[in-house]
């Protein structure tokens, strides 16, 4: 590792910051998504607003943010250490932009695409922890916040070391203290949100 290494978390952040699900929505259709829906800068909000062909490419894209901003830091031969601090630079640039007066999104595509560079398999299982997290508590802020809290721990179990469970270390802290924010807010819209059982809207309940 040399000093030049340093810089990657620095470059990794401004990668973050491209803040996509603010800037197409406002060419496609002059709206600024985070002023209506959930206010997240995402590929959810931007579906909401403009279709869901817009919000996979927002998504693609900001998967690609946190992909590219690590592969490279890797290409270049940076040890775990600095790879992990570039995925949580990256995705703090997309919570965090400042391209973007630092209100961007969640940080869940930055992330995946961060873990995608460093294990495929710990992609994939990072996304199955998270949906069994949701499916527990039935709250997506909560179990985006614990899931990302405790995804180093299921990675050091199944044998993810090195690189893999640097980057779970270091975005651990950024990731649950976005979605803590969040600790009390339930996203209607999404079934995952909704309690498993809803009373029917206008029954009299029985007597």
């Amino acid at each position: 590792m040399t000093l030049w290494h340093w810089l990657f978390p620095l470059v990794g952040y401004l990668l973050g910051s491209l803040a996509f699900a603010v800037w197409l929505p406002r060419c496609v259709a002059g709206v600024d998504i985070r002023t209506s829906g959930s206010g997240h800068a995402g590929a959810t909000n931007t579906m909401r607003h403009i279709g869901w062909g817009w919000g996979l490419v927002v998504f693609a894209l900001d998967v690609l943010k946190g992909y590219v901003a690590v592969a490279v830091a890797q290409a270049a031969g940076a040890g775990p250490l600095i790879v992990a601090l570039t995925a949580a630079a990256a995705v703090a640039g997309h919570i965090w932009p400042v391209f973007a007066g630092f209100r961007g999104g969640m940080g869940n595509a930055p992330t995946f695409g961060a873990l995608l560079a460093v294990s495929p398999l710990g992609a994939l299982l990072a996304v199955g922890w998270l949906i069994a997290w949701v499916l527990l508590l039935h709250h997506t802020a909560r179990g985006n916040a614990l899931a990302a809290a405790t995804a180093w721990a299921l990675f050091w179990a199944v044998g993810l070391t090195g690189a893999p469970l640097a980057v779970a270390i270091a975005l651990a802290p950024v990731v649950t203290l976005r979605f803590a924010q969040d600790w009390q807010r339930q996203y209607r819209e999404l079934w995952l949100d909704r309690p498993a059982r809803e009373p029917d809207e206008g029954r009299t309940p029985p007597s």
